[in-house]
């Protein structure tokens, strides 16, 4: 079914809140289709496709971020023919969330807005954009597009962010983005080496922003761990971005927010990072602030449901003898041991399909997310396959 506007009108307005809507909403492999081109089509999933290639939520949003988005449209159906509107509703509720002002925050369309609006204020010809090697390649694609200088600092043999060296590298810098846990790599860097890396550069570099991407909060589960949304409130250097994209499975309705020191968060809204303006629509706010209002309840259940398939999914890479990154999000980076396109290739030909390469591992590394427990049990039987006697010799 393709996905056009009469369609998901169509969908929503009936009040099924069955898959098709979950999926929809979820937008299921739509970053592959944005970043690589694998999907021909503007289908979210095809049919008998198993997609874990975009890091996304599998169960979609909650029942009561659906039955808001239905209740969205309006009696008429003729809310969404308005501009956006409702945009300081969706921010007073953020703001009561994480016990912050609403001047702390600011909306984007997606926190692929976010990242671009960052990149854009802080980075210039002489102040470069600073991020690992591999990282989400937002910040530095956007960089690159203004004619911005970027600087790569490589993993180290962990694939977790070598902090000294990039504090090091970042002197100078307009900004750093600092993806925690990190895409693709999935890694995760610990509350308190977090703390000190930041110290070190507001010490070594006080000029320099540093973009805490915590898009995958949601799903670590080493207890090491809390957000810096304190610290970005009180910190004109740090920034701190968010998403419903992941955990909350709102990946298709493209909705984010940044939260920072009320200066920080004025420069932002100042050059359009979405706060109240056209970037934003009544149908992804409204089911955002639902998503808020509904409480920890859903967040703790899909953390521990990604937990188990995680577990399932890296054990059965492990026990053939090849290692996955520690993962610490909703997907993994697994040492294959063959080029990525050759094994993708191949998987896409079984009806699975994983993610785009990553240099410079793009020839031993896969970036695979995790879908649910029926899926990944039935993708890893697709990846014995094309892998061959490697992955069938500890069957």
């Amino acid at each position: 079914m393709a996905l056009t506007r009469r369609n998901f009108v169509h969908t929503v307005g009936l009040g099924t809140a069955g898959a098709l809507t979950a999926t929809l909403i979820g937008s299921r492999g739509r970053e592959n289709f944005i970043w690589s081109a694998l999907e021909p089509t503007l289908h979210a999933v095809d049919p008998g496709m198993i997609v874990i290639s975009s890091n996304e939520n599998p169960m979609g949003p909650g029942a009561k971020v659906i039955a808001a988005i239905q209740s969205a449209f309006g009696a008429d159906g003729g809310r969404p023919g308005r501009y956006s509107g409702g945009a300081r509703d969706l921010i007073d509720a953020l703001a009561k969330k994480h016990g912050v002002k609403p001047e702390n925050i600011v909306l984007g369309c997606g926190s692929t807005q976010i990242l671009r609006s960052v990149t854009h204020v802080f980075t210039a010809k002489d102040k470069p954009l600073v991020a690992t090697i591999p990282t989400y390649e937002e910040c530095a694609d956007y960089a690159t597009l203004m004619g911005n200088k970027v600087v790569g600092v490589a993993l180290d043999s962990e694939f977790k962010p070598d902090l000294d060296r990039l504090a090091d590298a970042s002197q100078g810098a307009g900004l750093v983005f600092y993806c925690n846990p990190s895409n693709p790599s999935s890694t995760f860097a610990g509350a308190r080496a977090t703390r000190d890396f930041i110290a070190k550069l507001n010490s070594q570099s006080p000029g320099t922003t540093i973009l805490v991407d915590e898009a995958y909060f949601h799903y670590v589960t080493d207890p090491d761990h809390e957000t810096f949304i304190p610290m970005a409130v009180q910190n004109p250097r740090v920034i701190v971005a968010r998403t419903f994209s992941k955990a909350y499975g709102m990946a298709g309705l493209r909705i984010g927010y940044a939260v920072g020191h009320a200066e920080t968060i004025k420069q932002l809204a100042s050059w359009d990072a979405g706060s109240g303006t056209s970037s934003l629509n009544v149908l992804a706010m409204a089911g955002a602030i639902a998503a808020v209002e509904q409480g920890d309840a859903f967040i703790t259940k899909e953390r521990a449901r990604n937990a188990a398939v995680r577990d399932f999914s890296m054990k059965w890479f492990s026990d053939r003898g090849m290692k996955p990154t520690d993962s610490q999000a909703n997907f993994m980076f697994v040492n294959i041991g063959r080029p990525v396109r050759e094994f993708r290739d191949a998987c896409r030909k079984k009806n699975v399909v994983v993610a785009r390469d990553f240099p410079p591992f793009e020839k031993t590394h896969c970036r695979i997310a995790f879908g649910t427990m029926d899926e990944m049990q039935k993708a890893v039987k697709v990846f014995g396959e094309v892998l061959g006697k490697s992955a069938a010799a500890a069957a």
